[in-house]
């Protein structure tokens, strides 16, 4: 095996193949970790910390993200229907993503894990908890091409960190070279 970079899916049949990986492989809340994570660009540290009660029926959360310790809303309007299909029937103070072997939350170990073995799932060798927030991002920008508020939005200290970080930069050149010829 050994170290790859982690990537973004950068098509919707990529992420609707992921999506059913991850079901194929541990059900609603494994999907469901995943719809969060690249709705939100969340790191995995604060993701698997969120309890039902942080979201559901809520439009915006705010939250004090851990590595940065600066506070950061999440905006939840646009996935309230999948926020309600997964928590409903679930106590607010729970864990979104319960362990299945302690009374907590998944570990950010084992998040890796069940990225991990969607990816192999669907042939890639290129996925770890960064590719949710390297997903929302990549999509964010290609929407927007605003990649000033995206920097913002991760903490980041330029445009060009940000653009690397997504993978948009190789993809940029790429582009640029496709048709050129002297």
């Amino acid at each position: 095996m050994g170290y790859y970079n982690v990537e973004p899916l950068r098509s919707p049949d990529e992420i609707t193949q992921f999506r059913a990986a991850l079901f194929e492989l541990g059900g609603d809340r494994n999907k469901f970790l995943f719809t969060l994570g690249i709705n939100t660009g969340l790191r995995i540290s604060d993701l698997v910390k969120l309890k039902v009660g942080d979201i559901y029926g809520k439009p915006y959360a705010d939250l004090l993200e851990k590595k940065t310790k600066k506070k950061r809303r999440l905006h939840l309007i646009a996935i309230q229907g999948d926020i309600v299909e997964y928590c409903i029937g679930k106590q607010p103070d729970g864990f979104l993503f319960p362990s299945k072997k302690t009374d907590s939350h998944i570990s950010t170990t084992q998040a890796y894990r069940i990225l991990v073995a969607a990816g192999e799932w669907i042939g890639r060798r290129d996925i770890g908890t960064h590719t949710m927030r390297k997903t929302f991002g990549y999509h964010y920008y290609k929407r927007t091409k605003d990649v000033y508020t995206l920097m913002e939005i991760f903490g980041h200290a330029s445009p060009m960190i940000t653009k690397r970080y997504i993978g948009i930069r190789e993809v940029e050149i790429a582009d640029s070279l496709k048709d050129f010829r002297l």
